[in-house]
């Protein structure tokens, strides 16, 4: 028995978000009996359904059946990710750092040439790949500057979620931590070619 269509013919000017407000406030409204007419018409269709699905299941193969039951764990994981993402971003978790192709993209996406959002990107992507690295470096510059703004909104937001009890969302030192081993490795290589090209010079002029 459902009202939508009766809402929605009374009211055709709002929202489907204004008509589910409308619904629930009706139902708020509703005395308990008449309630219970729906409560019971709910039941019954669940009942049918628990029985469709067993006659369904009985007939698959058990590839059938295992491939029927991954899907139904992605669809879950799904459901939960958007879930998770949700409450994230109603927590005000800050947006994560962009790249310097992202940002490179942000800037002429809309002047870029093709025909469809997918042809437009790929243009892009192929003139970021023939640029100069003097051509990046603004971009990238731009990408390090982004970096430093969401370390310090994360600090500032993870010590307002530990304040709430949600240490949970805290991430661990390791996550915090993880990409410093290959800046290290990056600063310790360059070190190494400076100490390098230093002791060339330093050979060549005693030989001289």
């Amino acid at each position: 028995m459902d009202n939508r269509p009766a809402f929605r013919e009374k009211n055709p000017e709002v929202s489907n978000t204004e008509l589910i407000k409308k619904l629930a406030g009706a139902w708020r409204e509703l005395p308990a009996s008449q309630k219970q007419v729906y409560e019971e018409a709910l039941k019954t269709d669940w009942k049918r359904y628990g029985e469709q699905m067993a006659a369904y299941k009985a007939q698959l193969t058990p590839a059938q059946a295992a491939a029927l039951k991954e899907e139904r764990r992605k669809q879950l994981a799904r459901r939960r990710s958007i879930r998770a993402k949700r409450e994230l971003n109603l927590l005000g978790k800050p947006k994560r750092a962009r790249s310097g192709f992202n940002i490179f993209l942000s800037e002429n996406f809309q002047e870029s040439e093709g025909s469809s959002p997918v042809a437009k990107l790929k243009k892009l992507f192929d003139t970021w790949k023939k640029m100069s690295a003097s051509q990046k470096q603004p971009y990238l510059q731009l990408a390090e500057d982004d970096k430093v703004r969401y370390e310090n909104e994360m600090k500032s937001w993870e010590a307002k979620m530990i304040e709430l009890g949600r240490e949970d969302l805290v991430r661990s030192k390791k996550q915090r931590l993880k990409k410093k081993p290959a800046e290290t490795a990056k600063q310790t290589e360059t070190a190494k070619a400076s100490s390098g090209r230093g002791k060339k010079a330093k050979l060549k002029k005693s030989e001289e």
